[in-house]
């Protein structure tokens, strides 16, 4: 569900880059606590009348630690011909209202006890910047090691806060930062963060069979990368969780996973929504998410790109093939999760369960 909230601060942080702070009503505050790690969307109308539905959404994880009153504050990052981005950096001003839909994602950590570790590129730190801060706060058993990735110094989010972490946890919080398009006087050599490279640098940093948790977060190369040197080292699948926030265009065209049984014509969606059902014609060759937004305008979905996992829905019956997969973890396809957005109809009949 969306809100509309003002903007209370628009913060610089880069050249290229923004965080958004903003103003929680009383009413609305049990709506948005949320949990380390989960990410809100933004939405906002469309200059261009062919944007689906007539308006553009955006998935942006917060960045401010969790806490009993909900502080509501995200990283934006400009991209080239991004319409929102593009908005938010040179168009939004405190006092302005944007909608924002309640808190989502699955990429978290709830503080307790033990060794973790994030490895981060970009605006990838973003999400890891509030379960870092929370855990650290939270839980005295708790240590850290965050690996970050960035092109320059000046293009580092959130240099300041970072730094804040190391000067107030300095026995729990260790740093690595590697910039990848200029170079040091000192710590680690400039160069891109691939699996090689941290396949030979992480076991020199820590003990990597004790860590509790591994959070992956940035673009498709890098967190691919992280993940296939992990495994390389032994860690165990259920230790590495994934956030992509950038797939390039040469895998954008990859199906991520492979289809299970061919589309066919003539379908029929059941899908429930908050409550209710409904069963409607699915249109050939259309994704599941557009069949329901026919008709449930309040159906969950941001980026539309199978990237994040906002329109996550429960196959309860049928067969469905998704075109790609960037969000889910084997774990939940196994259990039965599909992304709607990415999904057509393999069976004449299917049903999906949002609310599961």
């Amino acid at each position: 569900m969306f809100h509309p909230l003002r903007v209370s601060e628009v913060e610089r942080l880069t050249d290229d880059a923004v965080a958004l702070t903003f103003e929680v009503p009383p009413e609305l505050r049990d709506r948005f606590l949320h949990t380390p790690g989960q990410h809100v969307a933004l939405r906002r109308k469309a200059v261009d009348a062919a944007a689906p539905g007539g308006e553009i959404r955006r998935t942006y994880s917060i960045c401010a630690p969790a806490g009993t009153e909900p502080v509501l504050r995200v990283g934006v990052r400009l991209v080239e011909g991004g319409q929102f981005s593009t908005y938010a950096f040179k168009e939004l001003a405190a006092g302005d209202t944007v909608e924002v839909m309640e808190p989502t994602g699955r990429f978290v950590l709830e503080p307790r006890p033990g060794y973790f570790a994030a490895i981060v590129g970009g605006s990838g730190i973003t999400p890891v910047l509030s379960i870092v801060s929370t855990l650290l706060a939270r839980e005295p058993e708790a240590r850290f090691c965050l690996v970050r990735s960035d092109r320059t110094v000046a293009s580092t989010m959130f240099l300041d806060e970072v730094a804040d972490l190391k000067d107030r946890y300095p026995d729990r919080f260790q740093l690595v930062t590697v910039i990848s398009r200029e170079e040091q006087q000192a710590g680690l050599s400039t160069g891109r963060l691939d699996r090689q490279r941290l396949a030979q640098l992480l076991p020199a940093m820590l003990p990597v069979a004790d860590v509790d948790g591994w959070f992956l977060c940035g673009p498709l190369g890098l967190v691919a990368g992280a993940d296939r040197a992990l495994r390389g080292l032994g860690v165990d699948r259920s230790r590495i969780h994934q956030e992509i926030f950038h797939v390039d265009d040469a895998a954008a065209g990859t199906p991520a996973l492979a289809p299970s049984a061919p589309p066919v014509t003539g379908s029929t969606l059941t899908a429930t929504l908050a409550g209710r059902s409904g069963t409607w014609p699915v249109k050939d060759g259309e994704p599941l998410l557009e069949t329901v937004l026919r008709s449930r305008a309040d159906a969950p979905y941001a980026c539309r790109g199978g990237v994040c996992g906002t329109c996550r829905a429960f196959l309860v019956s049928g067969e469905v093939t998704m075109d790609r997969n960037f969000a889910l973890e084997p774990e939940e396809t196994d259990a039965g999760y599909v992304l709607a957005c990415q999904s057509h109809a393999a069976t004449p009949d299917v049903e999906l369960d949002f609310d599961r």
